[in-house]
């Protein structure tokens, strides 16, 4: 991986192709999600939630199978909206710092490793007199929602944790007589106590902006069936 900083001088004709794939990691099972996403997420795939070593983080689940993602064909996804950590593509947020003691201020980058990049094929980053394309600005986008999501997100997990909002389950989807799938130790937003909150905690939510987040999540889980449909749909074709 080769992680370049770019500019419209030097890079002016540069051009990314946004296709996906397998071979771009596009084959898995699940996708890292961010609280600004829920809402879009919502309407595609369930949204669980993982105990990690770095904390409590989101998860979008696209397929049952290891390496599947029911919502991937070909080179496109044929769902309505692509996790952001899928849509960034070989663009990526590198902090320049121009000190030693700097914090350093966050910059795009690509990698020029990947296939994708200077494909003539792709589509061109900035205009002809040096201002961003459509495209560029779109990544730029989603990059910020995953910069963002990364600073803001512990906070939200916690106060879902810290109000009793998530609960741990094993998730088991049957998809024929003879084919049961079971998703261990996942976290899912519980709406019995959702329904049941009251008082301070349920103000303390409504205030912070964390109920709607739960709210989305819950009802999220109703994308367990289009995980079903797909896979049926799979089995069929083959």
């Amino acid at each position: 991986m080769t992680p370049v900083q770019i500019n419209n001088i030097d890079h002016a004709g540069l051009r990314v192709s946004a296709r996906a794939g397998a071979a771009f990691g596009d084959a898995a099972n699940q996708a890292l999600v961010f609280p600004a996403e829920f809402e879009a997420v919502q309407r595609e795939f369930p949204i669980v939630f993982r105990r990690r070593d770095e904390g409590l983080q989101a998860y979008a689940l696209l397929g049952l199978d290891r390496d599947e993602n029911l919502f991937l064909s070909g080179a496109y996804w044929t769902s309505r909206y692509v996790p952001a950590s899928h849509q960034r593509g070989p663009f990526s947020i590198g902090m320049v710092r121009s000190a030693a003691d700097d914090d350093g201020e966050p910059m795009l980058h690509v990698d020029f490793d990947d296939p994708r990049v200077d494909d003539e094929s792709g589509l061109p980053l900035f205009l002809e007199h040096g201002g961003n394309t459509p495209y560029l600005d779109h990544v730029t986008g989603v990059l910020r929602l995953l910069y963002e999501g990364m600073q803001t997100a512990p906070a939200v997990y916690a106060a879902l944790d810290d109000a009793g909002l998530l609960t741990t389950v094993t998730l088991t989807v049957d998809v024929s007589e003879e084919s049961r799938y079971t998703i261990p130790d996942v976290l899912v937003v519980d709406t019995e106590r959702l329904a049941a909150l009251t008082g301070d905690t349920l103000e303390r939510l409504h205030r912070s902006g964390v109920l709607p987040l739960a709210i989305l999540a819950a009802a999220s889980l109703g994308n367990i069936q289009e995980l079903i449909a797909r896979k049926q749909m799979l089995a069929d074709a083959g």
